[in-house]
């Protein structure tokens, strides 16, 4: 059965840094991508970013372009998702996600299958 267990979440200030990371088990992570959602309340869960398998694609939302950085080390089953400059509006829940299907890296919700328990994240102004 496939697992993911999001960690990293805090409070931090304007323009602070944190670094979530989400641990994958249960099936051969190199062969799956992963993406980063997130849900601040009465909104929509909307997507934040991916990475392919191999980890040499990755993709953005235009909100944390040039902000948020997504990494991979396929060694230790783990993503991360390392966020600068955080504003107030990043404040949500995050989530990791994974697709049932290998060897494809989607961007919609619908297309990912296996999901964290979320972690959240707060920037006070």
């Amino acid at each position: 059965q496939v697992q993911l267990v999001e960690s990293g979440g805090g409070l931090v200030q304007n323009g602070g840094s944190l670094r979530l990371s989400c641990a994958a088990s249960g099936r051969t992570f190199s062969h799956y991508a992963v993406g980063w959602f997130r849900q601040a309340p009465g909104n929509h869960r909307e997507f934040v970013a991916a990475i392919s398998w191999s980890g040499g694609t990755t993709f953005y939302a235009d909100s944390v372009k040039g902000r948020f950085t997504f990494s991979r080390d396929n060694a230790k089953n783990t993503v991360y998702l390392q966020m600068n400059s955080l504003k107030p509006e990043d404040t949500a829940v995050y989530y990791c996600a994974a697709p049932l299907r290998p060897y494809y890296t989607p961007r919609k919700t619908f297309e990912y299958d296996y999901w964290g328990q979320g972690t959240q994240v707060t920037v006070s102004s």
